[in-house]
């Protein structure tokens, strides 16, 4: 476990538009940029082993793109490299952070200067939603995957814990990158649980403010 003393000032990161981290969960990376191969290398020599998964803002195009505010770091706990140099990487989501400021400086990646306050309650135990209906929430996502043409291993969803279906499915399903945002930023589990129900609702009236068809 990791604790608020081990989280480092300062974090390499990876803004990667629509990917998204969760604290306790998992994200697989494929790496073939220089620079991100660089930052990589360099993340496995310390000791906390960390890079700052992060969501580019709306906006043009370009290689310094504005950030948004918060992202989430995680600890590299997987790696393999293949012959021609590219990494197969995993990120266990350890906390979300706030952005003080860019501290870029002499690395072909970027860094910042990260704030941990606020966030305390990821690096604690799992959470669990209390307000949570499985039955109907698996209805209105069963409408959803078969909308969005998806397949998914409904019994392991059916036995999954809170914590572990909310996440997964915000990490995995098919939002904007401003959506994925909105999800990391819930404060709580059962604010992103009601955050993921009004996106697929959304999903399925197409996008409109219509009414959603019962």
């Amino acid at each position: 476990m990791i604790e608020s003393a081990d989280l480092p000032r300062t974090l390499p990161i990876f803004p990667l538009p629509g990917a998204l981290l969760l604290p306790r969960a998992r994200l697989p990376l494929h790496i073939f940029e220089p620079r991100y191969r660089a930052m990589v290398a360099a993340c496995l020599a310390t000791p906390h082993r960390m890079i700052g998964m992060i969501q580019p803002a709306a906006g043009p195009e370009s290689r310094e793109r504005r950030l948004h505010s918060i992202g989430c770091a995680g600890r590299l706990t997987g790696f393999s490299e293949t012959e021609d140099g590219r990494y197969l990487i995993t990120l266990s989501g350890i906390s979300r952070y706030r952005v003080v400021r860019e501290t870029t400086e002499g690395t072909p990646y970027r860094t910042v200067e990260a704030s941990w306050e606020g966030f305390e309650r990821d690096l604690g135990p799992q959470e669990e939603d209390q307000g949570f209906c499985r039955k109907s929430f698996l209805s209105l996502l069963s409408r959803f995957f078969e909308h969005q043409s998806l397949s998914t291993d409904w019994d392991t969803l059916k036995e999954a814990e809170d914590e572990l279906l909310i996440n997964s499915l915000s990490m995995l399903c098919p939002f904007e990158p401003e959506e994925k945002q909105a999800l990391l930023e819930a404060p709580s589990l059962d604010t992103r649980r009601e955050t993921l129900v009004t996106l697929i609702e959304f999903a399925l009236r197409g996008g409109s403010g219509e009414e959603l068809l019962q």
